[in-house]
C-alpha cells in the first residue's frame, strides 16, 4: 500500500486547521522495501491531527464495509479525499480512492472507487466484495505518550471489540454463544501494550530478531514471566466477567504451557508463571503459529481490562468524540482491578562475564521505544498494513535515532514493500535517511497550515541542513550562545572577545568572532 493523495475539505477537529489541506505524494515504486513518509515540523503543525484523521477515514471505510470488524466510527463528519495503490492479496495493483462529502447539512457514506486501466473510476459499493478487500489490513498505531488526538480512534475501536465480548459471552435466551469476535482492524500500540508485543516476539520470533529487539540494551534473552488473568474481582459484574469460547480457549492454552499456575477461586484469578527456555518456546509454538498470533491472544484478553472502567467515563468519552472535544481519554484501571496484567518479566543478561537478571522496569524509556517499535514491525508482517507512528523515536539518545531509520528498514519480512509507513517526528534524523519525495514539512504561520516537501535533497544532509530546512534553526546552536557571540561581534572590545573565546565550544559563529577579534587587534 502507498499513499498518493489526500484532500481534507473539511476536518471537524484541531478547529479547522486541516481544511483546505492537499497533498501528493509520489515515492519510489520498489515493492520489495519500506519506503516510509516523514512528516516533520514544529508542534502544532498538525501532524498528529493528520495521522488521527487517516486512521479515522481508514476506520470508517471498515464500518461501512464491515461493521462486526469495526465496530463504529470516531468521526462521523470530516468530508475528504484520498487516494492511495494496493495490491489485494497479491493481486493486481490498482488506485482506490476513498471520498465523503457533504450536501447542506447532510454529510454522506464513504464512498469508494477503483481507477480502471482506462482512467476512470469505477464505483465499488460498501456491501461489494472488493470493498474491504481494497481497505489496509490492518491499521496500527503507535505513540510514545499520551497523545489523546491520535489515540481516539483506536480507543473507540478497542471499546467497542470489549463491548462485543462482553455480549457474546453473555448470549440472549436460546441463541448460542459464538465461537469467535471478529478482531477490529485497527490496532494501538501503547505503553500499556508494550509487555503483549515484547514478550510475543521475545517467545517466537526468529533468534536474529529476538536479538535485534534487545540487544540496544544489553540483554541475552527473556527469562521468565508472570500473567495474571483476574475474572472476578470489585470493578466486574457481579458474576465475574464471561469469556467467549475463544478467549477461554486462550486462557487454557496458556495454563497449558505455564512451568507452574495457581487458582484463586474468591477472585476467580489464575496467577501462571513461565520460566523460558527452548521447550517453553517449542510449546508456545505448538499453540501460536507466530509472534502475531500470541500477541492477539494476549491483546484479546487485555482488551477486557476497558470492561473494568467505570460506565460514567465511557460515557463521558463518547460524549467527548460526539461533540470533537479531545480534552479526555479514558482512565488506565488500577492493575488490581484489570482482568489482565504481566508481572514480574524478568531479562537475561551478563554483568563482568557472570550470569545474571535484569527486571523489565529498570529498563529506560528509550530502552523500551527501542525495543517496541522494532517489535511492532518484526511481529506484523500482514501486506497492506498501514503503521501510524507518532514520534517513535522520541525517548531515543542521538546515536539510536541516527541508527533508526537503518534498523527500520533492516528488518527482514517479504511483505515489507506492501506496507506503509507514516511517521512524526521533530528531529532532523529521519529525514536524512531519507530521500525529499519521502519528507514533508509542516509549517503554521498565522494560523495557516503549509505541507510541502524539502527544498533541498534530504537524503545524506548534515543534520545542519536538515534543521535550516525544516525548522530554520541556523545556526544550529543554542539561543542563549548565539545572543551572547552576536552582541560580542557587534559590541564587543578586543579584551571581551578574547576572554570568551577561551569558554567558547567549536561553531562557525566562534570562527567569526575569532576573525572579528583579529580585525580589532589590527593596527587601524
Amino acid at each position: 500500500m502507498r499513499l498518493i493523495y489526500l484532500r481534507v475539505d473539511s476536518a471537524v477537529s484541531c478547529g479547522g486547521l486541516l481544511d483546505g489541506l492537499e497533498l501528493s505524494v509520489s515515492r519510489p515504486s520498489d515493492k520489495t522495501s519500506l519506503a516510509p513518509l516523514c512528516l516533520i515540523g514544529p508542534n502544532g503543525a498538525g501532524k498528529s491531527q493528520l495521522l488521527q484523521l487517516i486512521a479515522e477515514i481508514f476506520q470508517t471505510a471498515w464500518h461501512a464495509g464491515d461493521d462486526e470488524q469495526e465496530r463504529t466510527s470516531s468521526n462521523k463528519e470530516s468530508t475528504f479525499e484520498i487516494r492511495y495503490r494496493i495490491a489485494p492479496k497479491g493481486g493486481t495493483e490498482r488506485v482506490v480512492r476513498l471520498t465523503r462529502s457533504r450536501t447542506g447539512r447532510t454529510v454522506g457514506p464513504v464512498e469508494m472507487a477503483v481507477q480502471s486501466a482506462e482512467g476512470e473510476w469505477v464505483a465499488v459499493t460498501a456491501k461489494a466484495r472488493d470493498f474491504t478487500r481494497n481497505l489496509p489490513s490492518l491499521v496500527v498505531g503507535y505513540t510514545s505518550g499520551d497523545n489523546e488526538t491520535l489515540s481516539l480512534p483506536f480507543f473507540v475501536s478497542r471499546s467497542g471489540y470489549a463491548r462485543d465480548v462482553r455480549e457474546a459471552a453473555r448470549p440472549k435466551s436460546g441463541q448460542p454463544m459464538p465461537d469467535v469476535v471478529p478482531d477490529n482492524r485497527l490496532l494501538l500500540i501503547d505503553y500499556s501494550t508494550h509487555l503483549e508485543v515484547l514478550v510475543a516476539n521475545l517467545l517466537l520470533a526468529k533468534p536474529k530478531t529476538r536479538t535485534g529487539i534487545i540487544a540496544h540494551a544489553n540483554l541475552e534473552d527473556l527469562a521468565s514471566f508472570r500473567c495474571v488473568i483476574q475474572l472476578k474481582h470489585a470493578a466486574a459484574p457481579s458474576d465475574g466477567v464471561q469469556l467467549t469460547s475463544e478467549l477461554r480457549g486462550y486462557v487454557e492454552s496458556f495454563k497449558a504451557l505455564a512451568t507452574c499456575w495457581r487458582h484463586d477461586p474468591k477472585v476467580d484469578a489464575y496467577t501462571l508463571d513461565f520460566f523460558v527456555n527452548e521447550a517453553t518456546r517449542e510449546g508456545f509454538a505448538a499453540h501460536f503459529k507466530t509472534a502475531a498470533d500470541l500477541y492477539r491472544a494476549f491483546h484479546k484478553i487485555a482488551l477486557l481490562n476497558d470492561l473494568a472502567i467505570p460506565r460514567d467515563a465511557r460515557l463521558r468519552l463518547q460524549k467527548d468524540i460526539d461533540t470533537r472535544r479531545f480534552a479526555s481519554r479514558l482512565p488506565e484501571p488500577q492493575d488490581e482491578d484489570k482482568v489482565f496484567r504481566f508481572e514480574q518479566v524478568a531479562f537475561r543478561r551478563r554483568v563482568e562475564g557472570r550470569a545474571a537478571t535484569l527486571d523489565y522496569v529498570s529498563l529506560s524509556d528509550g530502552e523500551h521505544q527501542f525495543a517496541q517499535i522494532l517489535g511492532i514491525f518484526s511481529m506484523i508482517e500482514d501486506p497492506d498494513a498501514l503503521f501510524i507512528l507518532d514520534e517513535p523515536e522520541s525517548h531515543f539518545n542521538p546515536q539510536w535515532r541516527v541508527q533508526f531509520t537503518k534498523s527500520l528498514l533492516g528488518l527482514p519480512n517479504q511483505a515489507r514493500g506492501r506496507q506503509e509507513v507514516l511517521l512524526t517526528t521533530h528531529a532532523p534524523f529521519v529525514p536524512c535517511d531519507l530521500p525529499r519525495e519521502q519528507v514533508l514539512i509542516f509549517k503554521r504561520e498565522d494560523g495557516q497550515l503549509t505541507v510541502e516537501p524539502p527544498s533541498i535533497e534530504t537524503f545524506g544532509a548534515s543534520f545542519d541542513r536538515i534543521l535550516d530546512a525544516c525548522f530554520r534553526v541556523s545556526p544550529p546552536i543554542s539561543q542563549v550562545a548565539q545572543d551572547k557571540m552576536k552582541n560580542l561581534f557587534q559590541e564587543g572590545d578586543a579584551a571581551e572577545i578574547e576572554l570568551a573565546l577561551t569558554r567558547l565550544g567549536p561553531s562557525v559563529e566562534r570562527s567569526f568572532l575569532a576573525d572579528r577579534l583579529r580585525q580589532l587587534k589590527q593596527p587601524s
